[in-house]
């Protein structure tokens, strides 16, 4: 593996958010003021989502007082402390710059029919007890080399879901015909 990027895989986070344009999210911020510490969240709608890996960053616009504010945070920044998916909204862009121009409720984007909030998460890195565990293993044969550094660190993507709403009633075939 390239120096530069084991350097980058130490550095990446285990799990991220999925983030889809259109959607709002609170974003929690941890701000260092003085020798205190905080978390701020800022809300509102993503707006595009760039780069990759490392380098990956999503811009959040809102309006306050009347003002339009957008941040750039980074992914993987260990300073954002975690996204909240608050809205599923629908965008047919990549993104979505006219939402500058206007203004209200023509500033936001339209609410996906339908859609369950869930706050999913991409996995990137295995745990390492996973690791550790493959290294133990014995060599069955001559013939067959121990794994290579390489191979350990493969980028592993799982979607973990979470969701907010509450549980739908299911009604037993059983159920039905004795109505």
């Amino acid at each position: 593996m390239d120096i530069i990027k084991s350097i980058e895989h130490e550095q990446l986070k285990n799990k991220i958010p999925e983030l889809k344009v259109g959607n709002t999210v609170k974003v929690h911020v941890r701000i260092k003021e003085g020798n205190k510490e905080r978390i701020q969240i800022f809300e509102g709608i993503i707006i595009k989502v760039q780069g990759g890996g490392l380098n990956q960053t999503f811009t959040v616009r809102k309006i306050s007082y009347g003002v339009g504010v957008e941040k750039t945070f980074l992914v993987h920044s260990p300073l954002v402390e975690k996204v909240e998916l608050v809205r599923v909204g629908k965008a047919r862009r990549a993104k979505l710059f006219y939402l500058r121009d206007r203004v209200g409720k023509a500033a936001k984007t339209r609410e996906q029919v339908g859609a369950r909030i869930e706050n999913k998460e991409i996995t990137l890195k295995e745990d390492l007890v996973e690791e550790t565990a493959q290294n133990e293993a014995p060599v069955e044969s001559a013939n067959e080399e121990a794994p290579s550094i390489e191979t350990e660190n493969v980028v592993k993507e799982e979607v973990v879901d979470t969701v907010k709403e509450e549980p739908v009633e299911v009604v037993k075939e059983e159920d039905k015909e004795n109505k």
